[in-house]
């Protein structure tokens, strides 16, 4: 991945003692970041994600009709599966932009627990090899975690990256308002909320990206899903929808979301303008 960090440009033998000696003055020098106070999901969002099997029913019964979506072009798609997931959860979603006429692909990494040593390596081998086979840009869609992982791709790759989809992705705020922090921290063995890495994170990567949430995710703060305005990248938006986190990629409105986002030509990109009775299902807002 892109690091942030710039080259320390050299420093002369009395500025070196001096900031070895006064460590406290390095320091304050280091980049800051003010991180939004956004409290984690209550015990009752999270008492609501045992709906996730209603919303895969309600995929089920919505087949008829999202079939009637436009069909894709044919281009390459990774989906990324959430932390602690693998590619069995992101199969009924793969299944349903195969039948669309997406060429999608799964992550082959088994369970994420994390962006362990060698993970992001082989997600960009990954997006290189579709790339070159396919002579296009790939779409990459992430779910949770997974979204993290299409966005720094999409920074590290622009050339090769169509458009970012993201579901209940949390890229900005602290990693601890979200219900997941403590079992990322036991699977990586590493602490959340490195000021550095979370500025990065938290920047719109450089092609049409989309973050779909639901005010009701019981496991990420909905507000940590919110891309806010950038007039320097165009290019981006927030859908929101009624759904679970463990069930947005099962959820028939946020598939059908999606799908329509996949259609768009990068070319000639226009946001996600929901009409008539469909703004009673979807949101468009443009900041917190």
């Amino acid at each position: 991945m892109r690091s942030t960090n710039r080259p320390a440009s050299k420093k002369s033998a009395p500025a070196r003692a001096s900031t070895e000696s006064a460590p406290e003055t390095a320091e304050a020098a280091e980049p800051s970041y003010s991180l939004p106070d956004f409290p984690a999901p209550n015990a009752f969002l999270m008492m609501l994600e045992g709906r996730a099997p209603w919303e895969y029913a309600a995929l089920l019964a919505a087949t008829p009709w999202l079939r009637k979506l436009p069909r894709g072009d044919g281009h390459p798609v990774i989906v990324f599966p959430g932390l602690g997931a693998n590619d069995v959860t992101t199969q009924p979603l793969r299944r349903f932009l195969d039948g669309l006429g997406y060429e999608t692909h799964p992550w082959h990494q088994g369970f994420n627990f994390g962006p362990r040593q060698g993970v992001l390596e082989q997600c960009s081998a990954d997006v290189k090899a579709l790339f070159k086979r396919h002579a296009r840009p790939v779409s990459l869609v992430g779910w949770s975690l997974g979204g993290i992982y299409a966005r720094e791709l999409a920074k590290e790759l622009p050339d090769h990256t169509r458009c970012v989809v993201t579901l209940g992705t949390p890229f900005t705020g602290h990693p601890r308002a979200t219900n997941a922090w403590r079992f990322f921290e036991l699977m990586n063995g590493r602490h959340v909320g490195d000021p550095t890495m979370l500025a990065q994170i938290r920047q719109t990567p450089p092609v049409p990206t989309t973050s779909i949430y639901s005010r009701t995710d019981g496991i990420v703060s909905w507000r940590c899903s919110v891309i806010e305005p950038d007039p320097q990248i165009g290019h981006s938006e927030n859908i929101e929808v009624h759904a679970s986190h463990l069930g947005l990629g099962l959820n028939p409105l946020a598939l059908y979301a999606l799908a329509d986002r996949l259609t768009q030509d990068p070319q000639q990109w226009a946001p996600f303008d929901p009409q008539g009775a469909k703004r009673w299902f979807f949101r468009t807002p443009v900041m917190i």
